[in-house]
């Protein structure tokens, strides 16, 4: 079995690096609505109010912004995570841009120099503390530096006009601009955040059920090591027995002795699998075979040592392939036959079908079906309707092994007349995972490389 490493700070960190990827790219999208607000307002002012600003001074610092914005598309469009660090730096920029068209266009008097709260509002959401402490800090000194360093903006003077006062609707704008941006960002950012939450929980929980199958490998290899001394004991004591005059001369007992021969070597079998499963996945327990030889064998054999009235094996696989399949996933698939058995010991039905380039196993039965609440946590550990300690990780190893593998494992009831009919479990792998041609073409294109 692969020794399962926990998590690091790297992995732990992955989440929140792809929220912030998220968020860089809501910053580059506000950035676009604010060069369209610029370009808007200087019209508005030049040409509505026939007020006079340093137009080409402007255009200038719009064109930097512009051309920084494209920069950042380009950089994040393709890169995944994006740090602290990073999402720090680009609202200095922001801040840097703000400042310098404020500066062209009056200073701390002018009513959109309340934006400057929007920025520390989203660095509040977006960084770190010492990171937004420092934003807050540069936009309260640039604020002051602009009450006493700025280019005039000549106003008419009008502020007893009350709502049409030029001054009192530039406020009015800004307010319902800052409200709005933050209520449509702030609502983004934040969905960003909970997701980034989600995926590190779920990242917590795959590490903590992978370290339980590292418990229990290890459990059940030193289980099956101490297993073998008393198997060997019990074979060489029937071996004795059928040789005993008091035995062979009764032939029920020799029938019996040679049941009990049969069983003690099913025995030895599983036990040996389960030591050849304690290693690497694809490794020294791998067996090199056919698709449909493979899951020929395990139903000839299911059908050979289970007490099964009817066992219906269909494959509807045309084209065979070599592929290595090892004892890790002989015992997947049996564990999903044994627990149909269990519900379903008069018929079972074990479906091979090739989709494309996955393999998908259906097992059917006419058993009571799952209950509602195992159908949303199929694979958990000791989620089961049987009565018994340890019940329920059946499913949670299959379901474990075929995510290793790259696959999935689905479950649902099937229905007739309303009623449950029966349950069908359906393992998909991806052939890439099992091909030996695969393996071939890699080892071929390694040969070439070297």
């Amino acid at each position: 079995m692969d020794s399962v490493i926990p998590p690091g700070p790297e992995i732990a960190r992955a989440p929140d690096r792809a929220a912030g990827h998220k968020n860089m790219l809501q910053l580059i999208q506000l950035r676009w609505i604010a060069v369209f607000g610029q370009i808007t307002t200087i019209i508005v002012v030049i040409f509505g109010f026939d007020i006079h600003l340093p137009l080409p001074h402007m255009l200038e610092v719009l064109a930097c912004l512009i051309a920084f914005n494209i920069g950042s598309h380009l950089r994040w469009h393709e890169r995944p995570f994006v740090t602290n660090r990073e999402l720090f730096l680009a609202l200095l920029v922001d801040v840097a841009t703000l400042t310098a068209q404020l500066y062209l266009s009056g200073g701390a008097s002018n009513p959109f120099a309340f934006l400057y709260l929007l920025q520390v509002i989203l660095s509040a959401v977006l960084l770190e503390a010492w990171s937004t402490w420092t934003i807050v800090c540069i936009t309260g000194l640039c604020f002051a530096g602009l009450s006493q360093f700025f280019m005039p903006l000549s106003l008419p003077p009008d502020h007893d006009e009350g709502l049409f006062s030029l001054y009192v609707e530039g406020m009015l704008i800004s307010f319902l601009l800052i409200a709005a941006l933050l209520a449509i960002f702030i609502t983004r950012i934040s969905s960003n955040r909970r997701a980034g939450d989600a995926q590190l929980a779920t990242l917590r929980q795959r590490a903590a059920e992978e370290d339980h199958i590292v418990r229990m490998g290890l459990l059940a290899s030193g289980a099956a090591h101490e297993l073998g001394t008393p198997l060997a004991t019990l074979a060489v004591i029937l071996g004795d027995w059928k040789r005993m005059p008091e035995f062979s001369s009764n032939p029920v007992l020799i029938e019996e002795i040679s049941e009990m021969q049969v069983q003690l070597q099913r025995c030895k079998t599983i036990v040996s699998g389960i030591l050849l499963s304690a290693g690497e996945a694809r490794g020294e327990s791998s067996v090199k075979t056919t698709l449909n030889t493979f899951l020929g064998d395990i139903a000839d054999e299911f059908r050979a040592t289970r007490p099964i009235v009817a066992f219906d094996y269909q494959n509807h696989i045309e084209q065979d392939m070599p592929v290595a399949f090892d004892s890790a996933l002989k015992q997947m698939i049996c564990n999903v036959l044994d627990n149909a058995l269990e519900a379903s010991p008069r018929w079972l039905s074990f479906t091979a079908v090739r989709d494309g380039d996955e393999l998908v196993l259906s097992v059917d039965d006419t058993g009571p079906g799952f209950v509602p609440s195992m159908l949303d946590q199929i694979g958990k550990p000791y989620q089961s309707t049987k009565a018994k300690t340890g019940g329920g990780l059946g499913l949670f190893f299959v379901v474990n092994v075929a995510r290793k593998l790259g696959g999935a494992v689905t479950a649902h009831n099937r229905a007739e007349n309303g009623h449950v009919a029966g349950a069908t479990v359906r393992l998909t792998l991806p052939l890439s995972a099992i091909s030996l041609e695969a393996d071939g073409a890699t080892r071929e294109d390694n040969n070439h490389v070297d």
